[in-house]
């Protein structure tokens, strides 16, 4: 979805090929790439630290340092954005949180749940071999038309079906063990039921978070780095609240930065870094493309599981890949008959984005 109005790079006026559409359209599918690599990463990433033997670190305070992470890069930005003029910044955050306060109760719905997805993102990942979050990719469809207009061709719907059950078939690949292969190295105990719970209450969550938060930043409008501020503040006080709840004698008693290590410093980054990557996703692109992104970074993760866990494809692994690259074919195909035929590609809101923030 072409953010008209949008990217900071329509300075020159020369030529069409650099036009604001052009760059917006660069930006989308640059982003949507890079979100692909991170998912894969930050995934396996995820599993790796969660079930080395030894000391493991406590999923909440991992949350919390995501988050604050991801507020103070976001500062950090405004400052650039404003020269290092500290008046300035501080003039333009207290105009967004407190000059439109009421902007900022509605960004604490989708922080208080993307604060709820990490933490069940962590569990998930910790019980099963696999995070199956092919759920969300319906559940993102379903909240695109109930809350932001969506109209999505029968073509689209049935692409969305296919990649659902391509990603079923790769992940359940992955929790199969394979024939005659070593057994799995001693871990901390897992429990199935308890990652499927998680992944489900997380997919709900996410898919209403995801579409929510790209309501608000294209009908309300402002600065991807200012909304991302306001989750940050957000999301860290739920977030230490969370901790509090869940873990906190274990904190009082290990201490908040127990178990860490290179490798969980580079997830804490990683999903920092993955925070504000999708607020530019759904920005210049939206929701359903994101959960497309999502879809190829599964296969992507599950390709690297062959070197570093020992994963060998088979059958039903290579027929989800088919189904995934044909549904994203599918669902790329551009309707027959004209008008809005972009904006119905890729699966926008019927109304225009009124931001012009970057």
């Amino acid at each position: 979805m072409a953010a008209a109005g949008e990217g900071g790079g329509g300075g020159g006026g020369s030529g069409s090929d650099l036009g604001p559409s052009t760059v917006s359209r660069r930006v989308k599918f640059a982003s949507l790439g890079v979100l692909v690599v991170q998912n894969a990463s930050l995934v396996l990433s995820i599993r790796y630290v969660r079930t080395l033997p030894g000391e493991r670190f406590l999923p909440t305070t991992a949350v919390v340092m995501a988050e604050a992470m991801k507020g103070g890069a976001c500062l950090l930005l405004i400052l650039l954005q404003h020269r290092g003029s500290l008046r300035q910044t501080a003039v333009t955050l207290h105009e967004a949180v407190v000059g439109q306060f009421g902007d900022t109760l509605r960004l604490a719905v989708p922080s208080l749940i993307y604060t709820l997805q990490n933490n069940l993102q962590y569990v998930a990942i910790s019980n099963l071999p696999a995070a199956t979050f092919q759920l969300k990719i319906l559940t993102t469809a379903l909240f695109s038309v109930l809350l932001l207009g969506t109209s999505l061709s029968r073509l689209q719907w049935l692409s969305l079906a296919l990649l659902f059950a391509g990603v079923a078939l790769v992940q359940a690949e992955q929790v199969r063990a394979p024939p005659g292969g070593p057994p799995p190295p001693p871990g901390p105990p897992q429990s199935y039921a308890v990652g499927l719970a998680a992944v489900a209450a997380s997919c709900l969550s996410s898919g209403f978070a995801g579409v929510y938060f790209e309501r608000l930043l294209k009908t309300r409008g402002g600065s991807i780095w200012v909304r991302n501020v306001q989750l940050g503040a957000v999301g860290t006080a739920v977030g230490l609240a969370a901790m509090l709840a869940a873990e906190g004698s274990a904190v009082a008693a290990l201490g908040f930065f127990y178990g860490y290590n290179p490798a969980v410093w580079a997830v804490v980054v990683n999903q920092a870094a993955g925070g504000l990557l999708v607020a530019v996703v759904v920005r210049y692109a939206d929701n359903i493309l994101k959960g497309f992104a999502t879809a190829l970074s599964i296969l992507a993760s599950t390709l690297a599981s062959v070197h570093l866990f020992g994963f060998r494809p088979r059958g039903p692994f290579l027929a989800g890949t088919a189904m995934v690259l044909a549904a994203v074919y599918l669902y790329g195909r551009p309707r027959g008959g004209g008008g809005g035929e972009g904006r119905q590609q890729d699966g926008g809101a019927k109304s225009p984005s009124k931001d012009k923030g970057s």
